[in-house]
C-alpha cells in the first residue's frame, strides 16, 4: 500500500522538479548585456492603449502587458509570463503522457526534450508565441480526453481553447484547418455529429467576437499585415529550409517527435488517436505551400513528444533495452549544452564575433532579408535601446521649457518608440511613429514647436519644416540592429507641421486597411 503510494506521487515530485528548472532556466540564458527584444517593446506599450485589436497582434498580450505594469514592468516580470506558459506546456505533456498509460521514463524523456530544445529560445522572449504553442497543446489534450472519456464538457473546453489562442495569435486558424480534414478522415469523424462541438464553435466565435468586430471596423488590417509581411519576409523563406529547421528545433531530441509520428501510424494502442499525426501532414503542408516563418508549426510538437515518449519507452521495455534508457537522455542534454551558447544570447556581442563560422553554420546569422549578418537577428534586437533613450532624453533637454508642452517625439519604427516609451516614460513625452500599431496612437497636436527625431538622417522635408537641426547623437553599438541610428533635435517648425502631420497619420491609417 505504501508503495503504490510512492510511485503515485512521485511523477508530481518530478514534474514539480521539471518546471522549477524551466521556470529558472530562463532567468540564466540571456547575458546582462542584452536589452529588451524590439517586439517586447512594443507589446509592453500597448498596455497603455487597451481596445479590442491591433495591426501586429490580437488584444490579449496587451491585457498581459496591463498585468506586467501593475507588478512593476519589470523585466522579472516580462520574463516570468512566457516561461509560465512555456511550463504550462510542459505540464500538458506531462498530463498527456499520462493519459497514455506512459511510465514516469516516458514523462522524463518528453519533458527532458521539451526543456531541451527551440522552446526554451521561444519561451525566452515575451511574445504571443508561448501562449500560442500553450493553446495548441490545449487543444490536442482536449480531443484525447474526449476521444477517452466522450464528455461534452471536454468539447466546450474546446471552444476556450480556441477562443482564447484566436485572441492571442492568428497563427491558431491554421491548426484548426488542419485538425477539420484530418478528423474527418480519421474514425474520430463522428464528432462532427456531435451537437456540442458546435455550441463549442459558437463559444470560441464569442470569445473571438470583439475582435472580429475591431478588425471589421477598422477595414481588416490583418489582412494588410499578412501582405506586408509575406512580401517582405517570408518570400525569403525557402521551403526546403523550413523543413529542416524543424528538426533543428529539436536537434539530437529530433528521434522523439519522429517516434511520435511513427507510433501515431504504426503501434496499435495510437490507432484513436491517428487525427493527430493526419493534422500534422496538413499544417505542415499549409505551412510549406505558404512559406511560413520556421517557428509557426512549433505548436504541433509538444503532443507529439508525448506520443514519442510513450511510443519510445515501448521499445525499450525489455530488461536489457532498459539499460539504454538513460543514454537516450544524456542524448539529448549533453550536445544541447554544448550547443547553448550559440542558441542563446549567453555570450557577450564580440565573442559571438570571434566564433561567427560556427554560428553561420547553424544558419542562425541569417535574418529576415535572406542576409548574415554579424549576431542572430534577435540578439541584434535586443541591444542599443538604452543609450538611444539617453540620447532622446538629451536631445529633450535642450529644448527651451516653454516648448517642451509642444515638442513630438518622432521615431522611425515601432521598436525604437516602445523603447523609448519603457525607458523614458514620464521624463519626456511620449514617443510616436507611423510604423505598426503606433499610427492609431499618434497624437493629435495642435501645436508643434520642436521635433526629438530618431532617424539615419534627417531628409529633405525635415530641413524643409524645420529652421535649425542639432545633431544629438547616434547608436554607437557596432552589434545593435539600431546601430547607426541618430537622434536629432529639430527647432523653429512651421507652424502648419501638426496638420500635415495628422494629414500623414490618417493617410498612414488609411494604408492599413483592406477596404
Amino acid at each position: 500500500m505504501n508503495t503504490t503510494h510512492v510511485n503515485r506521487r512521485t511523477p508530481l515530485y518530478l514534474l514539480a522538479g521539471f518546471i522549477v528548472l524551466k521556470m529558472v532556466l530562463h532567468y540564466c540564458i540571456i547575458n546582462p548585456v542584452y536589452e529588451l527584444h524590439r517586439d517586447e517593446y512594443l507589446h509592453l506599450d500597448m498596455a497603455n492603449h487597451l481596445t479590442a485589436g491591433y495591426l501586429s497582434v490580437p488584444p490579449f498580450t496587451a491585457f498581459t502587458s496591463l498585468l506586467i505594469k501593475w507588478l512593476g514592468n519589470s523585466v522579472f516580470w516580462i520574463k516570468f509570463f512566457p516561461a509560465l506558459y512555456g511550463a504550462l506546456t510542459l505540464a500538458l505533456i506531462w498530463r498527456v503522457v499520462a493519459l497514455l498509460e506512459g511510465g514516469w521514463y516516458a514523462q522524463v524523456l518528453a519533458a527532458t526534450v521539451f526543456i531541451f530544445s527551440a522552446f526554451l529560445r521561444l519561451n525566452m522572449l515575451y511574445q504571443p508565441n508561448s501562449l500560442d504553442v500553450l493553446c495548441w497543446t490545449w487543444i490536442f489534450y482536449l480531443l484525447i480526453r474526449y476521444r477517452q472519456t466522450e464528455k461534452h464538457s471536454y468539447l466546450l473546453w474546446l471552444g476556450v481553447a480556441i477562443g482564447l489562442g484566436f485572441l492571442n495569435k492568428y497563427n491558431i486558424l491554421f491548426l484548426v484547418v488542419g485538425l477539420v480534414p484530418a478528423l474527418l478522415l480519421s474514425p474520430q469523424r463522428k464528432i462532427f455529429l456531435n451537437k456540442y462541438l458546435y455550441i463549442s464553435a459558437g463559444i470560441a466565435l464569442l470569445i473571438a467576437l470583439p475582435n472580429i468586430i475591431w478588425q471589421i471596423q477598422n477595414g481588416m488590417p490583418v489582412l494588410h499585415h499578412m501582405t506586408e509581411l509575406s512580401q517582405t519576409q517570408l518570400v525569403h523563406v525557402h521551403r526546403m529550409d523550413f523543413i529542416k529547421t524543424q528538426f533543428i528545433f529539436f536537434f539530437t531530441g529530433a528521434f522523439l517527435f519522429v517516434a511520435g509520428l511513427l507510433g501515431l501510424v504504426f503501434y496499435r494502442a495510437f490507432s484513436p488517436y491517428r487525427f493527430v499525426a493526419l493534422t500534422y501532414l496538413f499544417v505542415m503542408l499549409l505551412f510549406t505551400y505558404l512559406r511560413a516563418k520556421d517557428y509557426y508549426a512549433l505548436g504541433l510538437y509538444p503532443v507529439l513528444l508525448a506520443f514519442g515518449a510513450v511510443y519510445w519507452e515501448q521499445l525499450f521495455r525489455a530488461k536489457w533495452l532498459k539499460y539504454m534508457r538513460a543514454v537516450w537522455i544524456l542524448l539529448v542534454i549533453v550536445p544541447f549544452l554544448y550547443i547553448l551558447n550559440i542558441a542563446f544570447p549567453v555570450l557577450k556581442p564580440a565573442a559571438i564575433e570571434q566564433k561567427a563560422a560556427k554560428f553561420q553554420a547553424a544558419g542562425l546569422l541569417r535574418w529576415e532579408d535572406g542576409k548574415n549578418h554579424a549576431l542572430p537577428q534577435d540578439f541584434a534586437d535586443m541591444l542599443g535601446w538604452q543609450e538611444m533613450a539617453a540620447l532622446s532624453r538629451k536631445a529633450y533637454a535642450q529644448v527651451p521649457d516653454s516648448d517642451k508642452p509642444y515638442t513630438l517625439i518622432m521615431c522611425g519604427n515601432y521598436g525604437q518608440a516602445g523603447a523609448l516609451n519603457y525607458y523614458n516614460r514620464g521624463r519626456i513625452p511620449l514617443a510616436c511613429t507611423f510604423n505598426a500599431d503606433y499610427v492609431f496612437w499618434f497624437p493629435h497636436m495642435d501645436t508643434i514647436r520642436c521635433i526629438v527625431l530618431l532617424d539615419d538622417e534627417p531628409d529633405e522635408r525635415a530641413h524643409q519644416v524645420s529652421k535649425q537641426i542639432i545633431e544629438v547623437g547616434k547608436v554607437q553599438n557596432p552589434f545593435a540592429r539600431e546601430y547607426g541610428t541618430g537622434v536629432f533635435l529639430l527647432k523653429g517648425v512651421s507652424p502648419e507641421l501638426s496638420v500635415k502631420f495628422w494629414e500623414w497619420r490618417q493617410a498612414a491609417v488609411k494604408k492599413f486597411r483592406s477596404y
